[in-house]
């Protein structure tokens, strides 16, 4: 039955929202992480291959660093979560025709407690 297929489940998860589980279960930890200790902290049933996969995909863009441990390949965050989040909003407004328009709606949005912290940060503060 397809609905239980555990590769029917993985492939409807997209590349992007593998790669964030990936990322999220390297960040979880101080220490480098094998592709099978990733799959292991991944919810839902996962092939290992898919997650050497999704591993070359990041390391291919210079998301994770792979370290070399005798026969086996473990691999670490390039960038904490903060800085792949900065990183991105950076782009984003890089992206757009009118980076002051984007951060006026994108600071409206904010929760108050981001909102105080974002003047904490301006005003020369620690956040």
């Amino acid at each position: 039955m397809a609905g239980t297929d555990p590769r029917a489940r993985a492939e409807r998860r997209s590349a992007g929202e593998l790669e964030s589980e990936v990322l999220a279960a390297l960040w979880a930890t101080d220490r480098p992480l094998t592709p099978a200790e990733i799959q292991a902290e991944i919810d839902g049933p996962l092939a290992y291959n898919t997650v050497h996969t999704i591993l070359k995909r990041l390391y291919d863009k210079g998301l994770v660093l792979r370290d070399a441990d005798g026969q086996r390949g473990a691999y670490r965050p390039a960038k904490n979560a903060a800085e792949l989040t900065a990183e991105a909003m950076h782009e984003a407004l890089d992206r757009g025709p009118d980076p002051i328009a984007a951060l006026q709606q994108f600071v409206s949005g904010l929760r108050p407690e981001e909102e105080k912290a974002l003047r904490n940060l301006l005003a020369g503060g620690a956040g």
